[in-house]
């Protein structure tokens, strides 16, 4: 969010009309909320969140399913080597779990997630 925000928003908002059901993980909210009172935070931060949230149709209650996904994921990258971030892996369950496509700009940790389907904006 504090890299492109603009672009994400008017991509999200091309999403919006055409009535893609646009839905963020319980932990992905955290994160952006958690940026509002972080080293790095502004007054700007909780602004741009909002209007993010403002788009978005639903946010995804951390699961069962979610929690499950999110320790095979983790085992499998451990076993190879190639573990990412604790909050990526379980945003990555969560994608998994609810069949969805992740949107993100760290392609770099999440295309190492098998069965994981990523769009970068």
């Amino acid at each position: 969010m504090r890299e492109r925000p603009e672009s994400v928003l008017t991509e999200l908002q091309t999403r919006v009309q055409h009535r893609d059901r646009i839905v963020i993980s319980a932990i992905t909210y955290a994160e952006l909320r958690f940026g509002a009172i972080g080293k790095k935070s502004s007054p700007r931060h909780n602004v741009i969140v909002d209007e993010f949230m403002a788009r978005i149709d639903a946010v995804l209650a951390w699961d069962m399913a979610a929690v499950e996904e999110t320790v095979k994921i983790k085992k499998r990258l451990s076993d190879k080597g190639t573990p990412i971030g604790n909050n990526d892996t379980m945003i990555a369950g969560h994608a998994v779990s609810a069949n969805s496509v992740l949107l993100t700009n760290n392609k770099k940790e999440f295309k190492r997630v098998p069965d994981l389907e990523i769009e970068v904006w």
